[in-house]
């Protein structure tokens, strides 16, 4: 995977991420460039120094920040992202937006969420733009990516959790849905939201409330929505 930022290639470090190659832009002042290599060395990476172009060339972005590295994809499996009890997993489909997709993460571990399941048609959790979204937290969740989601809801209800499918309307308010117990949450994709197939396999559905004429929201504040919920009434 290739991280781009000084700030992602540390949080990879600090959390243990084998690195193979860091690239430092010659023009980064010289002691903060220093610092990241010595940190990248001691984490067993090789380092390198580069002029602006090659920079250029390897970062995806168009200002690079002087700082990028190619590392190994964290693996979860789909039994390991559903191993910590008591769940609060979300089960994502057909999320396309990388950013999105980064943004969940990112408030799965603020709070709490114990395991990301992702579907085949979801963005790559470990694609530049997803990892700058998730600022570091893409490293530390466990996210089993590329999952078959009937699947994933089958093996989740087996190990104990309620499958619960977050709609825009019709669903048990959140304030009012039970989210202390092992929970499985369901959220759809941009646009076109949860496919009937996987709204009939869940347990229950739940809505966020949502003043006129406001009928729909972003899924990563969807998602922020619902966790945060979740980790209020499992700290009350």
């Amino acid at each position: 995977m290739l991280l781009d930022g000084d700030h992602l290639v540390e949080e990879a470090i600090r959390s243990g991420v084998r690195l193979d190659l860091v690239a430092l832009a010659e023009h980064m002042e010289e002691e903060r460039r220093a610092d990241i290599g010595a940190h990248a060395a001691r984490a067993g990476a090789t380092c390198v120094v580069v002029s602006a172009p090659v920079l250029a060339a390897m970062s995806p972005v168009k200002n690079p920040s002087g700082v990028v590295a190619i590392g190994r994809r964290p693996s979860a499996s789909l039994d390991a992202a559903l191993s910590i009890s008591p769940q609060m997993v979300l089960l994502l489909d057909g999320i396309q937006d990388p950013g999105n997709f980064g943004a969940i993460v990112r408030a799965a571990e603020a709070c709490g969420a114990t395991g990301i399941v992702a579907s085949e048609g979801c963005a790559d959790p470990f694609g530049w733009k997803a990892l700058r979204g998730g600022m570091g937290s893409t490293f530390r969740v466990r996210v089993a990516a590329r999952q078959p989601m009937a699947e994933a809801i089958a093996r989740a209800r087996h190990r104990g959790a309620r499958v619960i499918a977050a709609v825009p309307r019709g669903g048990v308010a959140l304030p009012d849905c039970d989210l202390r117990t092992p929970s499985a949450i369901l959220l759809g994709g941009e646009g076109g939201g949860l496919p009937e197939a996987l709204l009939d396999a869940a347990d229950a559905r739940v809505s966020i409330p949502m003043r006129a004429p406001v009928e729909s929201l972003n899924v990563a504040i969807s998602a922020a929505l619902v966790l945060y919920e979740a980790a209020r009434q499992r700290s009350a």
